[in-house]
């Protein structure tokens, strides 16, 4: 009877003792960090970051997919002890990039990815623009591209934040070899209208007039800087517009993006049509509505007070050569040359060109 008994607990005691070491097992491999305590921070600062993208790479090739995602994994190194991987869905948006590239720019589904970090937690589609194909002006491209946005953050909070990383695209049927490219992420547009206290509209029937007018002008005249004329308010063409949520809600705010068909990047891809009037790319043309010479001077000396700031920006980057940093800020020496003293050449030009609708 003794030993009857001591058997049925030792049975029940090795039952517990298994279904406790499952279940510990269970945890240590689903549990997720606190994702209030912790956060990626992926847009708060400059840092180069790692990734590793594994995914079909022939089904990508094949179809660059724009509709349903391919399955992919994502890793983010964090350091060289530290990474997340998670499984996610890719696939391809954009026109010109999605026939023109190898790898065209990539949005990336993360929202049931649940990395255990605050600030990813939060997004649900991710862009990535990588660098065209493999070669070395592909990787100047991307990396003046990323500068462009850096440029216009210099000029407002109100605008699109980047991050720089490095990608490893890995074939997960192990037909091609591992392929590294530059390339950077888009601050998605909800964490942009969170940050802001805005949202976006999303109208086509937009016009420059309906844009605060300083708004609209710091613009204009930004993409005149960078030598970028592949852009409209009407139908919402590479620009993106938001508006404050409270008493100021008529005020509409606009946001340029996408800046590779630019004077700046002078990709050789980069041909403008014949309509517009230019021989190459890296000829400026204003595409700004018509304000006065004196509300055009006031709009110049914004740019003027941060010529600095632009130029530190530039020229502290690491990831171009002496030689590219320079031709960057020799072209945006070319528009600050036209306003240097009396700013009247550069003025006329914009009071010359300017829309007047």
């Amino acid at each position: 009877m003794k030993k009857k008994f001591f058997f049925q607990v030792s049975m029940v005691t090795l039952l517990i003792s298994l279904l406790t070491g499952q279940n510990n097992y269970s945890l240590a491999q689903t549990a997720i960090p606190d994702s209030s305590k912790k956060s990626f921070r992926l847009f708060e600062n400059d840092k180069i970051i790692d990734i590793t993208l594994r995914f079909d790479l022939t089904s990508y090739f094949r179809t660059k997919p724009t509709v349903d995602y391919l399955k992919a994994n994502m890793t983010i190194h964090l350091s060289k002890t530290d990474s997340i991987s998670r499984d996610i869905g890719l696939r391809t948006y954009g026109t010109f990039r999605n026939k023109y590239c190898q790898f065209a720019p990539i949005e990336l589904n993360i929202e049931k990815a649940h990395f255990g970090y605050s600030d990813l937690d939060k997004m649900f589609r991710l862009k990535l623009v990588p660098e065209c194909t493999s070669s070395t002006e592909n990787k100047n491209y991307i990396l003046k591209e990323y500068l462009a946005y850096k440029l216009f953050n210099v000029l407002t909070d109100t605008s699109l934040k980047v991050r720089l990383v490095t990608v490893n695209f890995m074939d997960t049927e192990k037909k091609r070899d591992t392929i590294h490219k530059y390339g950077f992420f888009i601050e998605p547009v909800e964490m942009l209208t969170a940050r802001t206290s805005s949202v976006q509209i999303e109208s086509a029937n937009l016009k420059q007039k309906d844009i605060v007018p300083d708004v609209m002008d710091r613009l204009a005249i930004f993409n005149y800087m960078i030598g970028n004329y592949n852009w409209s308010v009407p139908g919402l063409h590479n620009v993106l517009v938001i508006k404050p949520v409270g008493p100021d809600s008529t005020n509409l705010v606009a946001i340029p993006y996408d800046f590779d068909w630019t004077g700046l990047v002078n990709a050789s891809y980069a041909i403008p049509t014949e309509d517009m009037g230019i021989k190459n790319i890296r000829e400026r043309i204003f595409e700004g509505i018509c304000r006065s010479k004196e509300v055009y001077l006031k709009d110049l000396e914004r740019f003027s007070e941060k010529k600095d700031e632009f130029y530190k920006v530039v020229n502290e980057f690491p990831y171009l050569s002496q030689s590219e940093r320079n031709d960057v800020i020799g072209y945006l020496d070319e528009f600050f040359n036209q306003f240097a003293g009396s700013k009247d050449m550069l003025i006329n030009t914009l009071i010359n060109y300017c829309k007047r609708f």
